[in-house]
């Protein structure tokens, strides 16, 4: 209220961003790491070097709201609704996993609003074009599509590959799909192609048909748990299959280091991040030491390690920030241009979309669980290791 000295001081209204977050159910960890890599953003806005976001020649600060969906599809959706509808929030956020970002993103297009995607690597989200996507991840048909060739750097006369996917959802197709088409350019041969039901729990059957193709290239594409349950089947005691490469879609995050313990060894994985991997000097966002440590007081605050669905959820937020600036309003076709023309990197690496939104300005990094370590191995200028080939059971 005016005084005699002038009139009040009028705090700049917060921007609000929002996130449908898995906290429990199947995607529990995954979900709980990008809640925390958005509330690192938040405190890196927020904070004293920040002071919010610039816009309209005055600092916002960023206030963040989430609800747990559990990891169901009609949840995401109820809170998405609830996101847009009730909170109105400036900023809308995916969940993780291609199908809950999915089902949040139909949401946003019946309301033709722009979702910010930081966790779903489908291809099919990016149909939804009404109010637009903005990836952040690239898109899940390169996920393990350099394999073949760095199969074919360690073993020239690879040329074998089986693959294991789960017969639900578009995720699991589409990175058995850009694995397949990548090994084909280079000759391979598809000598084993598997598909099982989403309910499935024993896999030494399905082990013990890839044990005896013995493929130079395993691709395996599951849930989480299918991927867990096929390692631990195919390093069961005793077991020697004569793999040259296996590479699972779980390898790189700490819940598959965590339940196999010695016998995640041997095992290569996709990853859109990690502390290791060299990216250009940032020239949005902060360092990559100083992201790290917000990640990881952020990460210990939600009881998680840090692995790339927090760091995707930050730089999700760095992106955001940069193209509402941008922009100069929360509007989200503005939001949209200004992320179509943009082109910088952050410690996550660099930013840039293609005319349907999905990101091509980075590429995906090959890990091998090597005795304890997580070693970048794809591609060879990120590499800050060697693959170790063939693969073998930690006992053998």
């Amino acid at each position: 209220m005016p005084t005699a000295a002038g009139p009040a001081f009028i705090r700049p209204a917060p921007v609000t961003a929002g996130i449908s977050a898995s906290l429990t159910g199947q995607f529990a960890t995954q979900g709980r790491q990008a809640l925390a890599g958005l509330a690192a953003w938040v405190e890196y806005v927020n904070g004293p070097g920040g002071g919010g976001i610039l816009l309209d020649g005055r600092r916002h600060p960023v206030a963040l709201r989430h609800y747990d969906d559990g990891s169901r599809a009609a949840a995401a959706r109820r809170n998405t609704e609830r996101l847009l509808a009730g909170d109105a929030v400036d900023l809308l956020f995916g969940p993780y996993s291609a199908g809950l970002t999915t089902a949040a993103a139909e949401v946003a297009a019946a309301r033709a609003r722009l979702l910010w995607n930081h966790g779903g690597a489908g291809d099919a989200v990016y149909d939804l074009r009404a109010g637009g996507v903005v990836g952040i991840l690239a898109p899940a048909r390169r996920y393990l599509a350099g394999l073949p060739a760095l199969a074919r750097s360690a073993h020239p006369d690879a040329g074998a590959l089986a693959i294991a996917r789960v017969d639900a959802g578009a995720f699991a197709r589409q990175v058995s799909h850009g694995a397949a088409t990548a090994a084909r350019a280079l000759g391979f041969d598809a000598i084993l192609h598997l598909t099982y039901p989403p309910d499935t729990a024993d896999f030494a059957g399905i082990a013990a048909q890839i044990a005896a193709a013995a493929p130079d290239v395993l691709v395996a594409v599951g849930r989480i748990r299918h991927d867990i349950a096929l390692a631990r089947a195919l390093t069961a005691p005793g077991s020697r299959p004569a793999i040259g490469l296996a590479a699972l879609v779980a390898t790189p995050i700490a819940d598959f280091a965590a339940a196999l313990g010695a016998a995640a060894h041997g095992f290569v994985g996709p990853t859109q991040w990690e502390p290791q991997l060299a990216v250009p000097v940032p020239d949005f966002g902060p360092p990559p030491d100083v992201a790290m440590s917000l990640l990881r007081r952020a990460a210990a605050v939600h009881s998680v390690p840090v692995d790339y669905p927090a760091a995707q959820a930050f730089a999700a937020g760095l992106v955001a920030q940069r193209c509402l600036t941008a922009a100069g309003a929360a509007d989200d076709a503005a939001l949209y241009a200004a992320a179509s023309a943009a082109d910088f990197t952050t410690f996550y690496g660099r930013f840039r979309i293609d005319c349907a939104g999905r990101q091509v300005g980075r590429s995906v990094a090959l890990v091998q669980r090597q005795r304890g370590r997580k070693a970048v191995i794809w591609p060879p200028e990120q590499a800050d290791g060697r693959l170790q080939w063939p693969f073998r059971p930690a006992d053998s």
